[in-house]
C-alpha cells in the first residue's frame, strides 16, 4: 500500500511538472519570451487609456513584464498618460531599451496615449508620442502587426548613441 501511495505521489508530481512546462499560455497563445510578450497584442489595437483591462493586458505582455508592478492611467484632463511601475534595477542602456519597446508598442495600440512614465527602482523615464515619433523619424501609430512593431524598432535602435539621444 504504502508503494502505491509513493508511486502515485511521483506520477502526479511528474504531471505537475509536465503541465507547468507547456509552450502555450492560459487562452492557447504561444509564448514569446525572447521578445517580452505573450499572443496577438495587436486585438487591443485602437484601446483608450481609460480602458484598465486593455491597459494592464498589453503592459503584462511586454518586455520586463515579470518586474511590472502596476500602473496608474491620468485621464482626468489632456494630455492622457500612462505611468507604469517596475521593482527592477537593470543598466541605464536596459532601461531605455525597455522604454523604448514597450513605449512604441503601446502608442501604436493606445489611440489617445500621449505620454508614458516609466518609473524603475532608481530611475525614472518620461516619453510623448512626438518626441518618439520625431526621434524615429516617422510614424508608427499606423503599424498593424507584432512583427511590423518588433522590426520598426529594430531597424531605429541599432545604434545605442541614437538611443541617448531621445533622453538629452
Amino acid at each position: 500500500m504504502k508503494k502505491i501511495r509513493i508511486l502515485s505521489s511521483l506520477l502526479l508530481l511528474v504531471a505537475l511538472i509536465v503541465s507547468g512546462c507547456d509552450s502555450k499560455s492560459r487562452d492557447g497563445e504561444p509564448l514569446d519570451i525572447k521578445f517580452g510578450y505573450v499572443g496577438d497584442l495587436f486585438k487591443y489595437k485602437d484601446a483608450y487609456v481609460g480602458d484598465n483591462s486593455a491597459v494592464g493586458n498589453i503592459v503584462s505582455r511586454l518586455k520586463n513584464a515579470e518586474r511590472f508592478t502596476g500602473f496608474e492611467l491620468k485621464t482626468d484632463e489632456e494630455p492622457y498618460g500612462i505611468i507604469l511601475n517596475y521593482s527592477h534595477e537593470e543598466s541605464e542602456q536596459d532601461y531605455k531599451d525597455i522604454v523604448i519597446y514597450n513605449a512604441t508598442f503601446l502608442f501604436t495600440l493606445i489611440q489617445n496615449a500621449d505620454w508614458i512614465m516609466f518609473n524603475f527602482e532608481n530611475e525614472e523615464y518620461t516619453i510623448t508620442k512626438d518626441k518618439l515619433k520625431n526621434w524615429f523619424g516617422e510614424d508608427f501609430t499606423g503599424l498593424q502587426s507584432e512583427d511590423e512593431v518588433k522590426t520598426f524598432i529594430q531597424k531605429h535602435s541599432d545604434d545605442e548613441n541614437k538611443a541617448d539621444e531621445l533622453f538629452n
